[in-house]
């Protein structure tokens, strides 16, 4: 079966050929606006649109589907559980284990969804009403001061709202501690939440010191506070392509998407658009869930607090709030991060520094059951996203390699429980761990990340890429005219004093 993105008649997918333990479309809606239950607005009903727009779409708009059956995607689910102890889990020396999260935040930024709850009831699949997806932090901006005012400081114009108690840092909240921020996504768990709080010092760094830099003077007719956000959106989109991006895919693929002479620009190949940039879904459902290879099963985020689980197994409520990283609650007193056992500040390695997880096909534990609260009806993250890659109709991994024109892996390299098609999440996290040897993406995941990131950038009229190609990064950093995501975080003067 082929679904084509902007085709007249594409063909929706027989639900009932896939796996019935995934939830509804009804059942998904239903979940809270937060966490991995929910979906999406526009990708569910992706494979049944006819309109040649919508948030989401597909690179590869030719290849036939791969829609593994129950007994398949259960085999498949199976070999993917990591079955090794925490102490001898698998690292990846070259990502510490804050760009897990940091990866999290852009996904969060690429797929925000600031509409009305009117524009919601009127289109809830988003056919129609939607939002490209950019590097622009609308996730923490919002609709700016003067639409959402409470995401802003009164005392202090153009200031984010950052709250304060028990002596740390932390996000606004209601008396309910409900996080009072752009996006609630960025309160899942405690460390996406700091790398939130991060990036809103960083915001409020940059306005207290606009004056410091020529070139962060106001253009055009700029408020100081257009004028910060241009600063902060520029220095996040080299972040995420020069320090994120580079990291997961490699040098070598980055080279060959993102060109440098005589000033930056991207070569494409497959990633294409005939209106708005869209989000692909081989990307969104396969090739982007990189990151849930990447997380460990546990965290140590400060001195004085042990190491914890990201998630305890069981409802949320009943766990006791100091035994896991869960979100969507006050941060506890004394836990606010220490950024060095995540990222390599001033390039160093501190000691206590923490990397990720290889990138390949094991999946930590606690991912394997999800509280209910955040998955309801199927609990194992590994299921979901087999389940949802089928019910997308995703291409097989062997499929859009060959569409590449890279060799696909054979099926002894795939080493899954029958020889066969691979579902495509399944192939990217295999083709790393057999060719990136766990430290990077291979050929086909890698390219379709790069891609996606730089054909984003270059898609935006308001990016650095399309605006300023041949622009480099000017506030303080380790290297000149670099910035990394350490840099950002020694600027913000978040999370860099010992607990």
């Amino acid at each position: 079966m082929s679904i084509d993105h902007g085709a007249r008649s594409a063909t929706p997918i027989d639900l009932e050929k896939l796996d019935r333990a995934e939830m509804s479309a009804t059942e998904a809606k239903a979940c809270p606006a937060r966490g991995h239950g929910r979906l999406l607005r526009g990708l569910d009903s992706l494979p049944g649109s006819s309109l040649d727009q919508g948030r989401f779409g597909r690179m590869f708009r030719r290849l036939p589907a791969y829609l593994p059956g129950d007994e398949t995607i259960r085999a498949i689910a199976k070999i993917m559980a990591d079955d090794l102890p925490e102490t001898v889990q698998r690292d990846n020396p070259d990502i510490p284990a804050g760009y897990t999260y940091l990866g999290q935040f852009i996904d969060h930024d690429l797929t925000f969804d600031p509409v009305s709850s009117l524009d919601r009831q009127n289109d809830p699949d988003a056919l129609v009403d939607f939002r490209s997806p950019r590097f622009d932090l609308d996730s923490m901006y919002g609709s700016g001061p003067a639409d959402q005012p409470y995401l802003y400081d009164k005392k202090n114009p153009g200031r984010l709202l950052i709250g304060r108690h028990d002596d740390e840092l932390d996000l606004p909240r209601t008396e309910q501690e409900t996080a009072i921020i752009g996006d609630p996504r960025n309160d899942e768990n405690i460390l996406v939440s700091q790398i939130a709080l991060t990036f809103m010092s960083f915001h409020n760094q940059v306005m207290d010191r606009l004056h410091e830099f020529p070139e962060a003077a106001p253009r055009d007719g700029e408020t100081e506070f257009a004028a910060a956000q241009r600063v902060v959106r520029w220095h996040y989109q080299w972040v995420a392509v020069h320090d994120f991006l580079k990291r997961v895919v490699g040098q070598q693929t980055l080279d060959s998407v993102l060109k440098t002479n005589p000033v930056e620009h991207v070569d494409l190949r497959f990633f294409r658009w005939s209106r708005e940039p869209f989000m692909p879904v081989e990307f969104s459902v396969a090739a982007y869930r990189l990151g849930h290879s990447m997380i460990r099963a546990g965290y140590q985020f400060n001195t004085t607090v042990p190491g914890l689980p990201i998630f305890v197994p069981g409802p949320i409520a009943e766990a006791d709030p100091l035994s896991h990283m869960g979100g969507f609650r006050k941060l506890p007193a004394l836990w606010q991060v220490e950024w060095r056992r995540f990222f390599e500040i001033d390039g160093q390695t501190f000691p206590g520094m923490q990397p990720s997880r290889a990138l390949d096909t094991r999946i930590a534990v606690p991912l394997l059951d999800l509280p209910p609260d955040e998955a309801p009806i199927m609990t194992s993250l590994v299921m979901r996203n087999l389940t949802r890659g089928a019910r997308l109709g995703l291409p097989s991994g062997q499929s859009v390699a060959r569409a590449m024109g890279i060799r696909p892996l054979t099926d002894e390299q795939l080493a899954l429980p029958k020889p066969g098609p691979a579902p495509l999440w399944y192939y990217v996290l295999r083709e790393a761990e057999i060719l990136g040897m766990g430290r990077h993406m291979g050929p086909v995941g890698g390219r379709i990340v790069a891609e996606v990131f730089l054909g984003l950038l270059s898609g935006d009229n308001a990016s650095y890429l399309r605006m300023e190609p041949g622009w480099r990064p000017f506030l303080p950093s380790l290297v000149k005219g670099d910035f990394t995501m350490p840099d950002l975080i020694k600027f913000s003067g978040f999370g860099l004093a010992q607990v």
